[in-house]
């Protein structure tokens, strides 16, 4: 295609660029997900994305063939090990359910406190690498400070930092440990003042405004075409 401008400084200014049909991807999957991104570009603009989600089959489900409910709870973990609290949550949920088990109120205000903790910390994760791969590093630090603290709180209460295995059908695995609530309080009092500077250093950052704004928008009618 070539492009003509319109500028009397120039005598002749003829860009050709060709179509092309470019993979993004595939991601490794210890990464994000085998996901592959077929884009069709000319030049710097990208016409069209076809989508190849790549699902990664681990035979999870099979080997949870042969397991107990309890002991299929550390394959869970591995679901999205950003979130792996949630993760075993959902699990637990379904056998719950299953037969019909009525969970002690204790157990289910445990569950929630360390559910949402879990996803913010998640949340963060994505924050702050969504920054960081439209070129600015700040919040990428700033998120995973905060996160390590929330991991510091999951230490406490499984020994773990990454795969709890601590939400398990019939309940959790153990009690809070004497003084975590009052940590968990703290952590929350200063969680959420900080969130303005999540604010000032992404959403309102250059870099990421002028590579996000008024991109990739998907109208209603397209949304449901």
């Amino acid at each position: 295609m070539a492009t003509q401008i319109d500028d009397p400084r120039i005598v002749e200014f003829d860009v050709r660029t060709d179509e092309m049909l470019v993979n993004m991807g595939p991601q490794h999957p210890s990464t994000h997900g085998v996901l592959r991104l077929v884009l069709r570009t000319d030049g710097e603009i990208v016409s069209q994305v076809e989508p190849h989600i790549g699902y990664l089959h681990r035979s999870a489900e099979k080997i949870g063939e042969n397991l107990t409910p309890r002991q299929w709870i550390p394959y869970t973990d591995r679901m999205d090990y950003l979130a792996a609290m949630n993760m075993n949550l959902g699990w637990a949920l379904v056998v719950e359910k299953l037969i019909d088990y009525q969970l002690p109120e204790k157990a289910r205000h445990l569950r929630v406190i360390i559910s949402e903790l879990g996803r913010i910390a998640s949340h963060l994760v994505g924050m702050g690498a969504y920054g960081l791969d439209l070129g600015t590093f700040s919040p990428f630090l700033y998120a995973f400070r905060e996160r390590e603290k929330i991991l510091d709180l999951f230490e406490e209460v499984c020994g773990a930092r990454l795969t709890y295995s601590y939400i398990t059908p019939g309940g959790v695995t153990a009690d809070l440990p004497p003084g975590w609530l009052q940590k968990c309080e703290a952590f929350l009092a200063q969680f959420e003042p900080v969130i303005a500077e999540y604010h000032a250093l992404l959403t309102t950052n250059a870099i990421f405004v002028k590579r996000t704004a008024g991109i990739g928008i998907m109208s209603p009618e397209m949304a449901i075409g």
